[in-house]
């Protein structure tokens, strides 16, 4: 938690262990008591294309669509099997373009669009690997500026 929070100093991103702490286990329950713990928030569910290959696995995963605006974002080599899975055809009615992605919260759901990224070919596995997940780490320093360019 100490890295990811030294690490992620954006005054609009949060680093949290809530699910450690309300012990949730699944995505959907874990929106569900957030949005009970905060009613009247809208929340917006990120992941990577490479999740959305899969999504339809998921423990009530259509829950998670139909409750919450879901952004997806590009990752290299998923593009087109995260556009064509089971979930984004079901969904396809709900697709906003990418430049409109900054309606997902206030959009109802279903609502969820693919999101063009600037590539980095690093996992979140391979950078704890690494070590590259430490402030310090070169990698860690390449993968944030490329994000920004």
């Amino acid at each position: 938690m100490a890295a990811a929070r030294d690490l992620l100093t954006h005054p609009r991103i949060h680093v949290s262990d809530i699910e450690a702490r309300m012990g949730t286990r699944y995505t959907a329950q874990t929106l569900l008591r957030l949005r009970a713990r905060h009613p009247g928030v809208r929340f917006v569910w990120l992941m990577g294309a490479d999740n959305l290959v899969h999504f339809h696995h998921w423990k009530d995963w259509r829950e998670i669509l139909n409750t919450v605006g879901v952004g997806v974002l590009a990752r290299p080599g998923d593009r087109i099997r995260a556009r064509l899975s089971p979930a984004a055809r079901i969904y396809r009615h709900a697709l906003l373009k990418g430049r409109q992605s900054q309606l997902l919260s206030m959009r109802p759901a279903p609502a969820w669009c693919f999101i063009n990224v600037p590539m980095v070919d690093l996992s979140s596995s391979e950078i704890r690997a690494r070590g590259g997940w430490a402030r310090e780490s070169p990698d860690a320093d390449e993968m944030l500026r490329k994000t920004q360019e």
